[in-house]
């Protein structure tokens, strides 16, 4: 019996159905399974994917759309994964392809590795940013932080949308109402009763991924980080935009550790919408 063709198998979409395919993808690209964030982004997003004829998938990515439903502000592509016994063969790019096609002229982003930056640069979409990883066990600051902070309750949830998509960008509402219960932390900063800052640590793995970090400034960031920090037995790992320098700096005096760059790229448009200024690290980069 002869395997069909990778060029003509269909690409569909995946659904929530798909999660476990999905993580043995990860897997067998040496990735964590991840499958508490795979959920996310596939009941927040829309996946994209190719079966494999002997079982699994092929190739997987998720789109995530911010803004209006009908018309979004902008997407993230994201988790864009190759079997490696498929690699090399095209297959990413046609995936690739077939969804920038599909988003139309909706301007998209991405967070590239070193080996995938090419392919995207392919396809038109340019370097606009960077974000590093971090990782490690944060140390407790010498000094008290100025900037109160306590856990969130759903009486802050109306604030805290309000203060995310003016610090996005755009609407992002089918990922913040699902912060609850995705992640394991969700804490808010506070002045004179108004909120200024909001974050969140979610369990992947052996690590809680602190993200989104949203603040009005670096010494609000250090308080989240350093309250999210307190809560927990495990390592931290978050994404830090490198414009942020002073944050960056911080966080690697008190415990954490230089892991990888990311590029931020984009498609359809130069820069990214939102206030640069307040916005440290996203829910994950997979999501933009």
């Amino acid at each position: 019996m002869s395997t069909p063709s990778l060029d003509s198998s269909p690409i569909r979409r995946l659904t929530l159905r798909d999660l476990t395919a999905c993580a043995d993808l990860s897997e067998d690209r040496g990735w964590p399974r991840e499958e508490h964030k795979w959920g996310l982004l596939l009941a927040a997003g829309k996946g994209y994917g190719i079966d494999d004829p002997g079982g699994g998938l092929v190739t997987a990515c998720i789109i995530t759309e911010y803004g209006p439903q009908r018309q979004p502000a902008f997407a993230a592509i994201g988790m864009v994964l190759v079997a490696r016994r498929h690699a090399r063969r095209g297959v990413g790019r046609r995936l690739t392809r077939h969804v920038v096609a599909a988003m139309g002229t909706t301007p998209l982003t991405l967070h590239a590795t070193p080996s995938g930056r090419p392919l995207y640069e392919e396809f038109g979409f340019k370097v606009t940013g960077r974000a590093e990883m971090l990782r490690g066990r944060l140390l407790p600051p010498a000094t008290r932080q100025a900037v109160a902070t306590r856990a969130a309750t759903a009486g802050d949830l109306p604030a805290i949308l309000r203060l995310d998509e003016e610090v996005f960008g755009a609407d992002r509402t089918h990922i913040v109402t699902r912060l609850p219960a995705f992640a394991d932390q969700l804490r808010v900063a506070e002045e004179s009763g108004q909120l200024i800052g909001y974050a969140a640590a979610w369990p992947n793995m052996e690590t809680h991924v602190v993200g989104p970090l949203i603040a009005r400034d670096t010494a609000t960031a250090q308080a989240l980080l350093a309250s999210l920090a307190e809560h927990t037995d495990r390592p931290l790992r978050t994404d830090i935009d490198v414009w942020h320098e002073e944050l960056l700096g911080w966080a690697k005096d008190h415990g954490l550790s230089s892991v990888a760059f990311n590029d931020v790229m984009t498609y359809g448009v130069t820069e990214l919408p939102g206030d640069r200024s307040r916005r440290f690290a996203p829910v994950t980069v997979a999501a933009g």
